[in-house]
């Protein structure tokens, strides 16, 4: 981790693109923000002319000790029941990974389960879930960065196999309360601003959850300027693996996709820990989750959907994809007004 380094955002392939698309046969800025996406991805992979043939989604799955206090509507049994359901081929995340033309890659870095006999499942680890963070710390030190290691893994695995956009997805039942506990410790923010109905709790629910976060914090008191500190006490599994693509995505200048909730407060530790990562992440969507909006505001880091959702998975991210797509594509099939013999 400490020998990471990630490269700068190049303002020069970024004035390269918007010069094309000023140059290209339309309005200036008629495409809105598909022009500021295809700028952005421009600095991220340092060409002028990005192409995303080959995305994926790289799911990582953990199982938290706090989903027993009943902070979710599910049992933390539906952790393991959902992962066979994406090896299956059965999700949500599933069918929109079809729909973008991109892999899934599913990853158990921290399920409570064994998961025998999940053919296709990316056996990775950590510990069998971890502990309920209103109680104690959520793990230890190494182990945060041990899961951390995995995400980074998994993105220089990713690119070895010439993946040129990822998103990070997640399922853990029970994992709103630890990114709620993130978003408010990094963030600065009241518990109450940041902690949402989840899987569809009860208000009464809401409030027990509201109560256990602020418990966790009160009682592990995480260190706002260690964001390792922060992830280790309040965090999980698959949050610190996800930091870890993030981080290791951007490290190779390959996009990484910010998804909802879960993966902004992801994206929050990994910020913390690398500034220079801010500009190296896209935006997906704006979460119903109360603090997804709060988090990428905080964070500075633009989204470009509104459905509502608030699923997780990876889902938002991957049904930004195709906007990708046509955001990179206008750079190399569209004519330019010099082409056409246009004046302006």
């Amino acid at each position: 981790m400490h020998k990471l380094i990630i490269p700068p955002f190049s303002q020069q392939a970024a004035r390269a693109v918007r010069q094309r698309l000023d140059s290209l046969a339309k309005v200036p800025g008629s495409l809105g923000s598909l022009e500021e996406l295809a700028v952005r991805l421009g600095g991220i992979t340092d060409t002028d002319r990005p192409v995303f043939s080959r995305k994926a989604v790289v799911l990582f799955a953990g199982d938290h000790g706090i989903t027993g206090k009943g902070v979710s509507a599910t049992g933390p049994e539906v952790t393991a029941i959902q992962v066979r359901n994406f090896l299956a081929g059965g999700g949500t995340i599933n069918a929109f990974c079809r729909n973008a033309g991109a892999r899934l890659v599913v990853v158990d870095v921290g399920v409570a389960d064994p998961l025998d006999g999940a053919e296709g499942l990316v056996r990775r680890k950590v510990m069998p879930g971890c502990r309920d963070f209103s109680e104690g710390p959520a793990m230890s030190r190494d182990e945060a960065l041990a899961c951390l290691q995995v995400g980074i893994d998994m993105a220089r695995e990713e690119a070895a196999r010439g993946t040129q956009l990822l998103a990070a997805g997640e399922m853990g039942i029970g994992n709103t309360s630890p990114s709620s506990a993130i978003a408010a410790v990094l963030a600065g923010a009241p518990v109450e601003a940041v902690t949402g109905l989840g899987s569809g709790i009860s208000s009464a629910d809401l409030a027990r959850k509201t109560e256990l976060i602020r418990q966790g914090i009160e009682r592990n008191r995480p260190n706002p300027d260690d964001p390792l500190d922060v992830l280790a006490k309040v965090g999980g599994p698959e949050l610190a693996a996800m930091t870890g693509l993030m981080l290791g995505g951007a490290s190779l200048r390959i996009p990484v996709v910010v998804d909802g909730f879960i993966a902004g407060a992801a994206a929050a530790v990994g910020i913390a820990l690398r500034p220079e990562l801010r500009a190296m992440l896209v935006g997906s969507h704006s979460s119903a989750e109360p603090g997804h909006a709060l988090l990428m505001r905080h964070l500075g880091i633009p989204t470009y959907l509104d459905f509502g959702l608030r699923l997780g998975e990876g889902t938002g991210a991957a049904l930004l994809f195709p906007l990708i797509d046509a955001a990179v594509r206008i750079l190399g099939e569209m004519r330019t007004l010099a082409e056409l013999e246009i004046r302006r």
